[in-house]
């Protein structure tokens, strides 16, 4: 090892975001370190066993949203996987079974006007300017969403459009 970068991940940074910082920094780093080699000022370190770890390959099953989970874990599920592989649930809009692939939620929603206090894990609540969605723990509000076929459009709008029935529940 000749150069490490540390960085903070902000609290609503998603993984595309952190990747944009990293392939930037990264970028300095490098110069940096090649320059250190060429002049003779770096040396290599041997990685310790013990900073080695192993990730397996990121799947689109492993995006699934869970929504019977605590609202920092979805949120954190959410913000990891997007914008790739995208995270997803499952909606019964119209009595049709649709993929919705969602971006980050708004926690704290449930101090809103007009959010519910309480909903089930992975109820839904349409309000005029926001849908809720129910966590183990708290009301989150969707930021945005993807229909099949469609393209990204915030979550109010689709719900409208789908006509998404009182009680509707994601899975």
């Amino acid at each position: 090892v000749y150069g490490t970068l540390t960085t903070d991940i902000t609290p609503s940074e998603t993984s595309g975001h952190l990747l944009g910082r990293l392939a930037e920094s990264g970028a300095r780093l490098l110069v940096a370190t090649l320059d250190g080699i060429e002049a003779g000022e770096l040396s290599p370190v041997a990685q310790q066993e013990h900073d080695v770890s192993f990730a397996p390959k990121i799947t689109v099953d492993d995006a699934h949203v869970q929504w019977a989970r605590p609202a920092h874990i979805v949120d954190r599920l959410i913000r990891a996987h997007t914008p790739d592989p995208g995270a997803w649930t499952i909606v019964d809009a119209n009595g049709v079974a649709v993929r919705l692939r969602i971006g980050p939620v708004r926690r704290g929603a449930a101090g809103a006007a007009g959010a519910p206090d309480s909903l089930a894990p992975g109820e839904l609540a349409v309000a005029k300017q926001a849908v809720y969605v129910g966590t183990a723990d708290e009301v989150v509000a969707l930021t945005w969403v993807v229909p099949p076929g469609k393209k990204q459009m915030p979550a109010a709008d689709w719900a409208r459009g789908a006509r998404v029935a009182a009680g509707t529940v994601a899975r």
